[in-house]
């Protein structure tokens, strides 16, 4: 074989190489070859520890069969990187598995499982959380008067709510309609509607309108707030970082509190949701829009506009997904996040 062979034959095997290997999953250069679980530890601390992408988290993951559900992770439990077949994986250790009550034979473990994410950074959304659709808006009661005449209502007020589906036995929420998110690309199209949740409430008296008595109160409840039945859906935060199969045309929508800029553990309004195959746990990339610029270097008299390219200013986890937007929460950033960045796969 001629030196010009070897070289072509060589080249094309590296070719091969990168192709074969171009997303193999990368561990984090620092990482440890074990971690003890500690309280405060949560899944994306533990996945940023030992890889690059924490999102990979599942790819790296070996269920151990004698655990029942291998991410219920809890302080005290020892995470070490082994490999298998030249991969590397992750296995789990329990650390302290159960303490014994006497005199009952009962066990039982005294630590909570750690959650994906801070508690504390999503904690608005961890009870009730709602984005209304326009039908759901449209068919929900609303209050037409209050006790008194007030305009204003508190715990232990009456209400008297029209146009309500009654359910004796069923506890209602009453809500302000915030926010309308629209379409960006056609704002005749609405998105959902932010429903802050202001009361809870109880059925009374059926009739038209019915009443009910307000039994824990938020915020202040005014006449035209709407009422619904209580939904006891709650955030899930034991789920699992992953990227989605496809994201085409998302964006931030909005930046909540009213916040121009966002930054790590602020929540953003995308409008991707369940529709566009997301749910709660995708981890996605917002990406800064690269600026238009004159080329004022350029030969000639006019001087032409170029586009900068866009480059990732930091990552996102849906941490509740609707019909149509959903709720992120910004991870990591390395630059401001602001309305109308556009939303990648990581």
């Amino acid at each position: 074989m001629s030196i010009r062979k070897a070289l072509l034959a060589i080249v094309a095997c590296c070719c091969i190489s990168t192709s074969l290997f171009a997303d193999t999953l990368e561990l984090n250069p620092n990482h440890p070859q074990r971690h003890v679980v500690v309280k405060g530890d949560t899944l994306w601390d533990i996945s940023s520890t030992f890889l690059r992408d924490p999102w990979r988290w599942p790819e790296i993951w070996h269920n151990n069969p004698e655990i029942n559900n291998p991410h219920l992770i809890y302080p005290g439990d020892v995470i070490s990187l082994v490999y298998r077949d030249g991969k590397p994986v992750l296995e789990l250790t329990r650390g302290r598995p159960t303490i014994k009550l006497s005199p009952t034979a009962r066990t039982s473990r005294i630590d909570s499982a750690i959650g994906s994410i801070p508690t504390n950074a999503i904690s608005q959304f961890l009870s009730r959380p709602r984005i209304l659709t326009e039908t759901e808006v449209e068919n929900a009661g609303h209050v037409s008067q209050a006790e008194d005449d007030h305009l204003i209502s508190g715990t232990g007020s009456k209400v008297y709510v029209s146009n309500l589906t009654q359910d004796e036995g069923k506890d209602y929420s009453i809500y302000r309609i915030n926010n309308v998110y629209r379409n960006p690309s056609n704002h005749k199209d609405i998105l959902g509607y932010e429903a802050i949740h202001v009361s809870d409430a109880e059925l009374t008296l059926q009739g038209r309108p019915a009443t009910l008595r307000i039994i824990e109160s938020y915020q202040e409840t005014l006449l035209g707030d709407i009422v619904m039945k209580t939904d006891e859906k709650q955030i899930d935060n034991t789920f699992t970082p992953h990227s989605p199969e496809s994201v085409t045309g998302g964006q931030v929508i909005s930046i909540l509190d009213g916040m121009s800029r966002a930054g790590q553990y602020q929540t953003i309004v995308i409008n991707l949701g369940k529709r566009d195959g997301l749910e709660q746990g995708h981890v996605l990339a917002v990406r800064k829009k690269g600026a238009v610029i004159l080329d004022k270097h350029a030969k000639g008299f006019f001087k032409p506009e170029i586009n900068l390219p866009d480059e990732r200013s930091g990552l996102l986890m849906i941490v509740n997904a609707f019909d149509r937007i959903s709720y992120a929460l910004i991870m990591n950033a390395t630059k401001d996040i602001r309305v109308g960045d556009p939303i990648t796969k990581p």
